[in-house]
């Protein structure tokens, strides 16, 4: 994968599905070299533990990624009762074991406790950098911190899904920044026998979900790469894959502007919308009469663009 390549402005959306023991960064640097993309950024990490949904930009879409990011999202997980580990999942070292003594009835009981709005301390072992470290780094080393901030989340829905011998398999519909092995050890503890993450699986993000028809699989990711390597890749072919911006903020209600006032956008000048909208703060942009996506906009109260992302397509 270190040959040279001429790089390209390709723009949209490439959902994968990542395997267990890949990163996410990995990943995205394979992606960016088969499609030979100049830029290219994922929509929320996924640990090596986990599988499932990874959407990556491409190009222009990069600057909306954080309309992803920001949903949220589904996971399925697995859990093994009557194990603790320090990481809260299968690759940690084992801290305390045992005996259950649960049912169904007092696991849903349990699990109930999680749901609305909560607070979330980041476990140490994560991605959240501490004076520009990762945390994980520092946990590696023995060193824990006791004053890392809470974070404020919400659970949308958790639902046990199946519950045999000692594990226990949970649907999650969360907020952005939910760590979902920090649940599971804590429902260990409600449970008085502890628990750790043996499985994770992402299903959806906001609208989109796995079993869309282009999600691409890690085998079909690795017949891309191959088929690079041998100079076969077909880049016509798999810019079909892609999928456009509109589909990935198609949430977003719509503003329809002119094409003098969007002039005016792009010009910097002061923006502001009649009728006054109270219900909705930020809007994709549509040219008036077309379908032509301009970029996304946000509206204060006083109905007034402050903000916006344009695209600029070379």
């Amino acid at each position: 994968m270190s040959k040279k390549i001429k790089k390209r402005n390709i723009n949209g959306l490439l959902l994968l599905d990542k395997s267990i023991g890949y990163t996410s960064n990995k990943l995205l640097q394979y992606i960016k070299i088969i499609f030979r993309a100049k830029k290219a950024g994922h929509t929320g990490t996924l640990d090596p533990l986990a599988s499932g949904l990874l959407p990556i930009c491409l190009g222009e879409y990069t600057k909306f990624s954080s309309y992803l990011i920001n949903k949220n999202k589904i996971y399925i997980v697995t859990a093994l009762l009557g194990e603790k580990t320090n990481t809260a999942d299968k690759d940690g070292v084992l801290i305390k074991k045992r005996n259950i003594y649960v049912n169904k009835e007092n696991i849903i009981k349990k699990i109930n406790f999680f749901k609305g709005e909560n607070t979330q301390i980041p476990p140490m072992y994560s991605a959240i950098k501490y004076k520009g470290i990762p945390l994980y780094k520092y946990a590696r080393l023995g060193i824990n911190f006791s004053h890392l901030k809470k974070r404020k989340i919400i659970i949308y829905e958790i639902k046990l899904l199946k519950f045999y011998k000692n594990k226990i398999k949970l649907k999650i519909n969360c907020s952005k920044g939910t760590y979902i092995r920090s649940i599971i050890d804590e429902l260990g503890d409600k449970l008085n026998c502890g628990a750790h993450i043996i499985k994770l699986r992402r299903i959806q993000i906001s609208h989109i979900s796995i079993l869309h028809k282009n999600v691409i699989t890690i085998e079909q990711l690795n017949i891309l790469i191959k088929n690079y390597k041998n100079n076969k890749l077909n880049i016509f072919l798999i810019d079909k894959l892609l999928l456009p911006i509109n589909y990935m903020i198609n949430y977003l209600p719509k503003l329809y502007l002119s094409f003098t006032l969007i002039n005016n956008i792009k010009n910097g000048k002061k923006i502001k919308i009649f009728p006054l909208v109270k219900k909705y703060k930020i809007f994709r942009i549509f040219e008036d009469n077309s379908y032509n996506l301009i970029g996304v906009c946000q509206i204060n109260n006083e109905g007034y663009i402050t903000k916006y992302k344009l695209i600029n397509f070379i």
